[in-house]
């Protein structure tokens, strides 16, 4: 698992403590790996989920950072968002 990986599951983690998440879904970061969301578990993993979000890594960042709404980056082109569309939205609610 790269350091990058690291870091963002471990952000992940820290932003779903007191939330529950009612689904699967996973963070592709180009050139690193991938991250998993399902229920209110974070971890490593490339296993299939209901909805799929890849970006690049500064985008994820900006993402997890609150730097950058998921809706502004998926509308223009930064976010790629392959699945449930419904979940995808209930989990930007989390965020």
């Amino acid at each position: 698992m790269t350091e990058v990986i690291e870091d963002a599951v471990t952000a992940l983690k820290e932003k779903m403590l007191n939330s529950s998440f009612d689904g699967s879904a996973k963070f592709e970061i180009e050139g690193e790996g991938s991250i998993v969301i399902s229920g209110n578990s974070v971890y490593a993993s490339d296993e299939d989920t209901d909805v799929t979000f890849v970006a690049s890594v500064e985008i994820f960042q900006e993402i997890f950072n609150g730097d950058l709404e998921p809706t502004a980056a998926f509308m223009t082109g930064k976010l790629k968002i392959d699945g449930d569309m419904g979940i995808a939205m209930r989990l930007a609610n989390v965020f």
